[in-house]
């Protein structure tokens, strides 16, 4: 059995609005295991997105623990959080979040500004590099208005790859593209999971896309309630092709 990447214990994270108390997760337990694809689905304040932000070391949980590669999450002040997400987490968004005035290459580059070495030539051949495994290299000097939805979701997921991550956090990243373009963005997470072994854990309120990845959990009401293996995944096995060379992506 491959070694647990991600292993949580009776987590909890309860919110206080006023005299209201959210009991936003309730008793989460699981492991997820290196180099495995999960996505997770659920109604709308089922927990999910608490769930995610734990997972990404952008917020702590009121109980429980979290280990991250070993390493105890909770007991990490906000600098070592900075760090490890910095170092070890990729994350992808459903809006893209890239700056509008700046390339894409540059866009890729942002994670850059806050770690590894300070050399711009460096910098530039990794977010080239970068490009590449999503099929960009060609669109490196285009804006986000100058490519398409898919494009700029491309250049996101290029983005969250710049830093070599182990595990990478993708929330409802198909939800504002079309099924054509989302089987594309898909077929780029099968092939990172495969090809590269990145750990993958997505969001995801459709079941078809759920069904690209190995593993599906179940949240409601802040609990995990159920935890399928799925046994015959969707396949992405489309090419990728650079937008203006019409060259396929290997």
């Amino acid at each position: 059995m491959a070694p647990k990447l991600i292993r949580i214990e009776n987590l909890t994270k309860t919110y206080s609005l006023g005299e209201t108390t959210v009991n936003a997760l309730q008793g989460v337990s699981i492991a997820i295991e290196r180099g495995s694809f999960l996505a997770i689905m659920g109604p709308s304040g089922s927990g999910k997105s608490t769930f995610m932000n734990i997972l990404g070391c952008l917020d702590k949980p009121t109980s429980g623990k979290y280990y991250l590669d070993g390493v105890s999450v909770g007991e990490l002040d906000r600098d070592q959080l900075a760090e490890i997400r910095n170092k070890k987490v990729g994350f992808v968004f459903q809006q893209f979040n890239l700056l509008p005035r700046t390339s894409a290459i540059e866009n890729v580059e942002l994670p850059l500004l806050y770690s590894g070495p300070d050399d711009v030539g460096d910098h530039r051949e990794r977010a080239m590099k970068a490009l590449e495994v999503v099929g960009l290299a060609g669109r490196a000097d285009h804006r986000p208005n100058q490519l398409s939805g898919g494009q700029q979701q491309r250049v996101a997921i290029a983005r969250s790859l710049i830093n070599n991550p182990q595990l990478i956090l993708a929330d409802e990243p198909t939800g504002a593209l079309d099924s054509r373009t989302s089987i594309e963005i898909m077929a780029i997470f099968q092939r990172l999971n495969r090809e590269q072994g990145i750990t993958i854990v997505l969001v995801t309120h459709e079941p078809d896309i759920a069904h690209y990845a190995q593993e599906i959990i179940y949240f409601k009401d802040g609990r995990l309630v159920r935890q399928e293996r799925v046994e015959a995944p969707n396949q992405a096995d489309i090419e990728l092709r650079e937008p203006q060379t019409g060259v396929a992506v290997p």
